[in-house]
């Protein structure tokens, strides 16, 4: 009767669009949603172009569907009640209700396992399949089964393995399912020896590249690791693995060939930014991806900053294992023009640097510098001095450009002695942490802090590079860059000091998109015995922008603690820009 009155209804009007309500009853979580994902007349209920012969034929199919959708959870006896409703008129909304009841999965009656050829001994493969008797049918653990079973054959150089019978069966009648899986491992393959086809670098520094050994099981995922670390050099711009299986010996070893592609030797960047600390700056970038044989690297970076100003090269030597140590020899020159510092700074630090098993970047090395910087106050002048210095650092993060979780942690350890070469003698240690966390998919919360301490016989001992100051963007915002510190009492000016304690507490909202606002509050100081200690705090509010490049911040700052003159009402408040990644 109802397929009547529609087709009436279609004879006398034109097709039109029409509002549809589809819904499913009888089921819910995984099955729900898979049911609403492959059924047709749910996913275009709302299609402009919908008309009324549209809907008829969605609706005949949907129990079909319907069925389809719940047999990856071993339900075969599913039973569906169809309505479908036509407004009164033909104006309104269609609804389309179909009642489910699932019934009972069927389940696992027999399981026929086998693993045969050289391979089916090896405890790699489970003894038994995982799947067993008396489970539910389900599809999604059949595959992921079958998956692994194929991973583990591959994985351990059964390149020519065959699942020579694989199906599950469903016998209706007993409502019952056989699963049968067998696979003939073939012979086991082993890795050969490497070889590089290419025109740049030292065979045997390559090698240094090379994690696996002739005799090896031939596992790709270690083959595609040696690709990985050779692009990640930057040295290639294309590598590719080529094993030659139909080369292999009687012991079934694979020689490998990896053919693999110069890149361009020189890379060039030119960036403009803003910071508030240092004012606008323009950086110069130039990058030597090779410069011998050996693996040699150059970079220069020239930065130009009213502030601050730096000109840096960084040479770099790979060596014992390339992939984790080098010896970099950086030359450094700094021009500063800040309210604390006047004057250059000139440097040259050589260092071994090499990658710990527990993921830390431990650079031991000497620095070399000469300083010639006004601070306004009681300082050392010109200072000439060689500094041993050790240091760890560790940044882990879901991304280190937005980061949802992570953290930075990096500890320094320097210090000279008065005659060899320098003309006094100190101790210093700094930590550095920062930990960012999302709490949920809205919120966001940061903490940093510095904390350092230098054992002298007094401030004035020491160097004006090597004094703690605090104060600017990524320090107590609401001052500016390095102003605080202790003061001289004659002087007022900053003096610097032998200890360094600064924290951040910090949580971010999302507001739509890439943007988000933020509140935080900034406190601590630097700190010298020999001086009033005072602890300086600041409170702001911030505005967050997630760019490619990394955040972009602006944050005004009130600094709670700072002296407001004649002025009464809210404290005094600087607007702070940065631009960067999050770690």
């Amino acid at each position: 009767m109802l397929l009547f009155i529609l087709s009436a209804s279609l004879a006398a009007a034109p097709a039109l669009a029409l509002k549809l309500d589809a819904r499913v009853q009888g089921l819910e979580g995984e099955q729900e949603a898979n049911v609403l994902a492959l059924l047709d007349i749910y996913q275009e209920r709302g299609d402009d172009e919908l008309t009324p012969s549209r809907v008829l034929a969605l609706h005949r199919i949907a129990p079909d569907q319907i069925r389809d959708a719940l047999a990856p959870f071993g339900l075969y006896r599913v039973e569906v009640k169809g309505d479908l409703q036509e407004p009164p008129g033909g104006e309104g909304t269609w609804t389309a209700t179909y009642s489910v009841t699932p019934g009972e999965p069927v389940k696992v009656a027999t399981v026929d396992y086998q693993v045969t050829g050289q391979g089916a001994e090896d405890p790699t493969f489970p003894k038994a399949f995982p799947m067993k008797v008396g489970d539910v049918l389900l599809h999604s653990r059949y595959e992921k089964a079958k998956s692994d079973i194929r991973y583990a054959a591959s994985s351990e150089g059964f390149l020519d393995y065959q699942l020579t019978w694989h199906q599950v069966l469903i016998d209706p009648v007993a409502y019952e399912a056989h699963i049968v899986f067998h696979i003939e491992t073939g012979p086991r393959y082993r890795i050969g020896k490497v070889t590089f086809n290419q025109d740049l670098l030292d065979e045997d520094f390559l090698q240094g590249y090379v994690k696996v050994k002739s005799g090896d099981v031939y596992d790709p995922n270690r083959l595609m690791a040696l690709q990985a670390r050779l692009l990640g050099t930057e040295y290639y711009k294309d590598v590719e693995i080529v094993p030659h299986k139909d080369e292999a010996g009687p012991d079934n070893e694979v020689p490998i060939e990896v053919v693999a592609k110069r890149n361009k030797a020189n890379k060039y960047r030119i960036g403009l930014g803003y910071a508030t600390d240092v004012g606008p700056r323009m950086t110069l970038d130039y990058r030597r991806r090779y410069l011998n044989r050996w693996g040699h690297k150059l970079r220069s970076e020239l930065s130009l900053a009213p502030a601050l100003s730096e000109l840096e090269l960084d040479y770099r030597i790979p060596i014992q294992d390339p992939t984790r140590d080098y010896i970099v020899i950086k030359p450094r020159s700094s021009m500063y023009d800040t309210a604390t510092r006047k004057g250059w700074v000139h440097s040259v630090q050589a260092a071994h640097s090499t990658l710990t098993p527990r993921g830390w970047r431990r650079n031991i090395g000497v620095d070399y510098r000469y300083e010639d910087l006004d601070t306004g106050s009681d300082s050392l002048g010109a200072t000439n001095e060689l500094v041993p210095n050790i240091s760890w650092s560790k940044t882990v993060s879901d991304d280190p450009i937005n980061t949802n979780h992570g953290y930075r942690l990096k500890y320094t350890l320097l210090g000279t002695f008065q005659g060899l070469v320098s003309e006094t003698s100190y101790l210093s240690g700094l930590v550095q942490f920062k930990w960012v966390r999302r709490l949920n998919e809205n919120y966001r919360f940061i903490t940093r802090t510095d904390l350092g301490a230098t054992w002298a016989e007094s401030v004035d001992d020491l160097p004006a590079s090597r004094r703690f100051y605090a104060g600017g963007d990524s320090s107590i915002r609401g001052w500016g860059f390095d102003v605080l510190g202790p003061n001289d009492p004659v002087t007022n000016e900053t003096v610097g000091g032998r200890y360094l304690a600064v924290g951040s507490l910090e949580l971010e909202r999302r507001i739509k998109g890439p943007w988000s606002a933020a509140v935080f509050t900034d406190f601590g100081n630097a700190f010298d015995p020999d001086y009033e200690q005072e602890l300086a705090q600041s409170a702001g509010v911030g505005l967050r922008w997630a760019s490619p490049i990394g955040q972009v911040r602006f944050d005004v700052a009130f600094a709670l603690t700072k002296d407001q003159g004649d002025y009464d009402g809210l404290p005094p408040a600087r607007l702070h820009i940065v631009i960067g990644p999050d770690l």
